[in-house]
C-alpha cells in the first residue's frame, strides 16, 4: 500500500519540512536573533514542504514504481513522529548554538533563545507561504486542464506550470521587484539628504563644499558631508604624533553632483587640482559602500599613518546598503570606480613621477568590489599605481574570486596564499602580512576580511556544495558547530548578509581600525613607526 497522506498534507513533504526546520536552526557565520531565526526556520520549513512534495510529484510522473509499505498509518505516524522529535532535539540545542559563536565575538552568552517564540514564528511563516504556493498551484492546475483540451495532457501540465511560473517571475521583478526598488531608493535617497547633528558647512577653504569648492555641498550627500567633517585635523593628528603634522585634504563628490560616473569623476579630478592635492605623499581613491558611506576605520588611519600628508578622494553611485545594491545592480559600484580611477590615473600618469603622489586604491563591501574592477592591469604594466587594500570584497568580485580560487593549496579559504605572496597577501583578525623571506614586489595589494564575513563567503554555490571554508581548519570567528546542509546553509548565510554589521568590531562585515593599520602599513610602508607607537595608534582607535 502506498504512503497516505494526511487530510491537507502530504506526509513526505511534511517530514522534509520538518527536516529543513531543523537543520535551520543550527549556527551559520553570525549570532541571529530569534525573530530572524524564526523567519529563516519558517522559509526552511515551506522550502522542504516543497522539496518533498516537488520530489514525490516527479517520482509519479515518471511513472516509476511506487515504494509498498506493510504497515499503514503507523508510518505515516512514526516518520513524522521522528522528524519532530529531530526539531524538538535541536530547539533544545539553539541557545548552545547561538553561544558558540556569541562567545567567539565576544559577545554576552544569551539567558534564552526563545525556542516557542521561534517555533510559532517559523509556522506562521510557513503557513503564510504554504498559502501563496496553494493558490499559484491551483492557478496552474486549471490552465492545465484548459490547455489539456487542445494538447496531451502531460505536455499541458507542463505548459500550465511554466506559463503561471512565468507570469509569476514577470509580475515579480516586472511590478513588485521596480516598486520596492523605487520605494527603497525614495526612501534612502530622502535620508541621504538628511543632515546629522553638528555636521555644517565648512569654511577651510581646501575641503570639499565650502564657499571656492567646485562641488555644492547641498549635492553631497548624507555619508558623504559626514566623510568631510568628521575626519581628523591637523591639530589631532599633531597632537597624538608629537610633531607637527598636515591637514589631511578629502575629496568627496555625491551622486546628485553631477549626472554621470565620468561627469562626477571630471569633477573629482577639478577639485583635488584646486586644492593642490597631487603635492601631497599619498592619494587614495577610495569607493564607498552602496550608501556612499567611508568605514572612518580604514580612511582616518592612513591618515595618522601618514602625518596628515594624504589625499582622499571619493565618488558616491549609490543611496541603498551595500546587501541590497549587490542583490540590484552591483556594477553600479564598478561604473562609478572605473570613472573616477581612469580620469585621475591619466592625470597622475602626466605628473613626474619624482614628485607626484603614491596612488593607492581602497574600499570596503560594495566599494571593494567596484574598486578592484576600477584598474586594467594590463594597460598600466608600464606605469603601474603602487597598491591596494580592499576590505570585506563581497562574492562577486572578479579578482577577489580569481585569487581565492588559484590560491596555494596548503592555504585555507578563508586566508589565502598567492603564489609567493610578493603581490597580493591577505589577512584577519590577526596580521599575517609580514611573510618572512619574502619581499614585496612593486605593486602591493591586501585583502582584509574575517571568517564570519558572509558577504565575503555567501555565494549561490552553497546550495548545492559544501564550501572550502568548512574544510579543515576553520576560521577562528565560525563556530566549531557550523555544519552545511543542502540548501538550507545557503538561507542561512544568505539571510546573514542584511546583519553582517550587527557584530562587534573585528568579526561579521564590521572591520577593525586595528586590522586597517595593519593593511595600511603593509601596503604604504610609512616612515618613522615602531612597534610601540603602532600599538599606541591601535589603543588609540580602540577607545575613540
Amino acid at each position: 500500500m502506498a504512503l497516505p497522506k494526511m487530510k491537507r498534507f502530504s506526509i513526505i513533504g511534511l517530514v522534509t519540512g520538518v527536516i529543513f526546520f531543523a537543520m535551520s536552526l543550527t549556527p551559520s557565520l553570525l549570532p541571529r536573533p530569534y525573530f530572524l531565526q524564526g523567519i529563516i526556520s519558517g522559509i526552511a520549513l515551506t522550502t522542504g514542504y516543497g522539496v518533498g512534495v516537488g520530489s514525490l510529484w516527479l517520482w509519479r510522473y515518471l511513472e516509476l514504481p511506487e515504494f509498498k509499505y506493510t504497515a499503514t498509518k503507523w508510518v505515516a505516524i512514526l516518520s513524522v513522529g521522528g522528524a519532530l522529535s529531530l526539531a524538538g532535539f535541536f530547539l533544545w540545542r539553539m541557545t548552545e548554538w547561538q553561544d558558540s559563536i556569541r562567545i567567539l565575538m565576544e559577545m554576552e552568552p544569551l539567558e534564552t533563545s526563545h525556542r516557542w517564540r521561534v517555533a510559532w514564528i517559523a509556522i506562521g511563516v510557513a503557513l503564510a507561504l504554504l498559502i501563496i504556493v496553494r493558490i499559484v498551484s491551483r492557478v496552474s492546475a486549471g490552465t492545465s486542464r484548459r490547455l489539456a483540451r487542445v494538447i496531451p495532457r502531460r505536455i499541458a501540465v507542463v505548459c500550465g506550470v511554466a506559463l503561471v511560473g512565468f507570469a509569476l517571475i514577470t509580475l515579480i521583478n516586472g511590478v513588485a521587484a521596480k516598486w520596492a526598488l523605487r520605494t527603497a531608493d525614495a526612501g534612502f535617497a530622502r535620508l541621504d539628504r538628511v543632515i546629522d547633528d553638528g555636521v555644517e558647512k565648512p569654511t577651510d577653504p581646501l575641503a570639499s563644499g565650502s564657499a571656492g569648492s567646485f562641488i555644492q555641498w547641498e549635492n553631497i550627500g548624507r555619508r558623504g558631508k559626514n566623510f568631510i567633517v568628521d575626519g581628523p585635523t591637523q591639530a589631532e593628528i599633531s597632537e597624538f604624533l608629537g610633531r607637527d603634522a598636515q591637514s589631511p585634504l578629502r575629496v568627496y563628490v555625491g551622486l546628485n553632483s553631477a549626472d554621470t560616473p565620468e561627469n562626477r569623476a571630471v569633477l573629482a579630478l577639478r577639485e583635488l587640482q584646486r586644492i593642490e592635492a597631487f603635492k601631497r605623499k599619498v592619494l587614495v581613491v577610495a569607493t564607498p559602500t552602496g550608501t556612499g558611506w567611508l568605514d572612518p576605520s580604514g580612511v582616518d588611519t592612513v591618515e595618522y599613518l601618514h602625518g596628515g600628508d594624504t589625499a582622499i578622494v571619493s565618488s558616491q553611485y549609490s543611496y541603498l546598503p551595500s546587501w541590497m545594491t549587490i542583490l540590484v545592480d552591483p556594477d553600479r559600484s564598478r561604473r562609478e570606480a572605473y570613472a573616477l580611477f581612469q580620469e585621475i590615473y591619466a592625470h597622475w600618469t602626466t605628473l613626474p613621477k619624482a614628485s607626484r603622489p603614491r596612488l593607492y586604491l581602497h574600499g570596503l563591501s560594495l566599494g571593494a568590489l567596484g574598486s578592484e574592477a576600477s584598474t586594467d592591469l594590463v594597460s598600466m604594466l608600464g606605469d603601474p599605481i603602487d597598491g591596494a587594500v580592499w576590505s570585506g570584497a563581497p562574492f562577486p568580485s572578479t579578482i577577489w574570486k580569481s585569487l581565492t580560487k588559484t590560491r596555494n593549496p596548503d592555504s585555507p579559504e578563508w586566508l589565502p596564499r598567492v603564489r609567493d605572496s610578493s603581490f597580493v597577501r591577505f589577512s584577519a583578525q590577526e596580521n599575517v602580512l609580514d611573510t618572512p623571506g619574502v619581499e614585496w614586489g612593486p605593486l602591493r595589494i591586501v585583502y582584509l576580511q574575517y571568517a564570519s564575513d558572509p558577504m565575503v563567503f555567501f555565494s549561490p554555490d552553497l546550495l548545492f556544495s559544501k564550501p572550502d571554508w568548512l574544510k579543515g581548519d576553520r576560521g577562528p570567528d565560525v563556530s566549531l558547530y557550523v555544519r552545511w546542509f543542502p540548501i538550507v546553509t545557503a538561507l542561512q548565510v544568505g539571510a546573514d548578509l542584511p546583519v553582517a554589521t550587527n557584530v562587534p568590531l573585528g568579526y561579521g562585515h564590521n572591520y577593525a581600525p586595528s586590522t586597517y593599520i595593519d593593511g595600511w602599513i603593509a601596503v604604504t610602508a610609512p616612515e618613522g613607526w615602531a612597534t610601540q607607537e603602532i600599538t599606541k595608534l591601535k589603543e588609540h582607535f580602540s577607545v575613540e
